[in-house]
């Protein structure tokens, strides 16, 4: 596919909402408008598509949105359009509307989504990866994943001034259902003592014994960073009391950061970086690219095809668990 084949591109976001999304719409519609390329703005993501929920946007149509966490497209999960009848009803509205390409920004699902949408249609589809778990392989960080971190160590930090205060052992769980990123890298960056990751099964009397050494060594509190997924104990509620009856001198309290690890203004990094992404995403369509992801690596922009993004697990960075393991003795 050439350029004079791409004359309107539709972006939507899909999926869980992550900073910098914005910051990445803003980027696809000003690459569009420089490229001679009108855009259409479809909301409320494939739902959205499906009900032809869809208004052409311009320049000025994304001014002043690259510092504003969430979307303005906002998202939503769409069980229709896992079904065939639903994909035909997006497909209609991309002709009703002579959409010949789609921008799709999301995670996982929604590459899925995109991935079997262009198989059926023919439609050229490229993903750009948001979100804050940065569970997406193909790509160094995600959209969204560095706020996230700045957000949770913020809070983190907090809460150790209580645990100081009232020699208080924390447990914080963060976000991280099937990978651990965001707590191994908080863990390292806001000093845990123990970081619990799904990847890393420390086992409930390895942990006990490692904080019973903490108290030893003369630690009057502790905070553990618990990756939700983390299959230690049941939930973190369940492994904060067993510890609790295990270590009397202990008050322990557990903290579950939940959304807020979602929301707020887009870091620096993260406003770059969805630019970045944004432009290399309609140049790669207009150059004839499909069914790929725009990722980064060692600084530059890269492709991978929608497929392996999906498939292929992203891996923790081990030598991360080696340096935490040494830094919190």
């Amino acid at each position: 596919m050439t350029k004079k084949n791409i004359r309107r591109i539709g972006v939507l976001t899909s999926g869980g909402d992550a900073p910098g999304m914005n910051a990445a719409l803003r980027a696809v519609v000003r690459a569009s408008v420089y490229n001679s390329i009108e855009c259409f703005a479809i909301y409320k993501g494939f739902q959205g598509l499906i009900n032809n929920e869809v208004k052409p946007i311009n320049a000025r149509g994304v001014s002043n949105i690259i510092n504003r966490g969430g979307t303005i497209l906002k998202s939503a999960r769409c069980v229709e359009f896992k079904t065939k009848k639903g994909r035909n009803k997006a497909f209609n509205t991309l002709k009703s509307n002579k959409i010949d390409a789609l921008v799709i920004i999301g995670g996982d699902g929604s590459f899925t989504g995109g991935m079997i949408f262009q198989s059926e249609f023919n439609i050229p589809v490229i993903g750009i990866p948001g979100t804050i778990d940065n569970d997406i392989f193909g790509t160094n960080y995600a959209i969204g994943y560095d706020t996230a971190l700045n957000t949770v160590v913020h809070a983190i930090d907090k809460i150790r001034d209580t645990a100081i205060s009232h020699n208080r052992l924390f447990f914080v769980e963060v976000m991280g259902r099937d990978a651990g990123h965001i707590a191994l890298n908080t863990g390292i960056g806001a000093g845990a003592e123990e970081i619990l990751i799904p990847e890393e099964n420390m086992g409930i009397q390895r942990l006990l014994q490692s904080l019973k050494n903490s108290e030893k060594s003369g630690k009057s509190s502790s905070i553990v960073v618990v990756a939700e997924g983390d299959k230690t104990g049941k939930n973190v509620f369940e492994l904060a009391s067993y510890i609790e009856k295990n270590m009397p001198h202990y008050e322990v309290k557990v903290s579950v950061l939940g959304h807020i690890q979602r929301g707020g203004r887009p870091s620096c990094f993260d406003r770059v970086l969805a630019s970045r992404m944004g432009v290399f995403a309609i140049e790669s369509l207009i150059s004839g690219k499909s069914n790929m992801m725009v990722g980064v690596d060692n600084e530059k922009l890269i492709l991978s095809p929608l497929k392996t993004a999906i498939k292929v697990k992203s891996e923790i960075n081990k030598d991360l668990i080696r340096v935490n393991d040494i830094l919190s003795t």
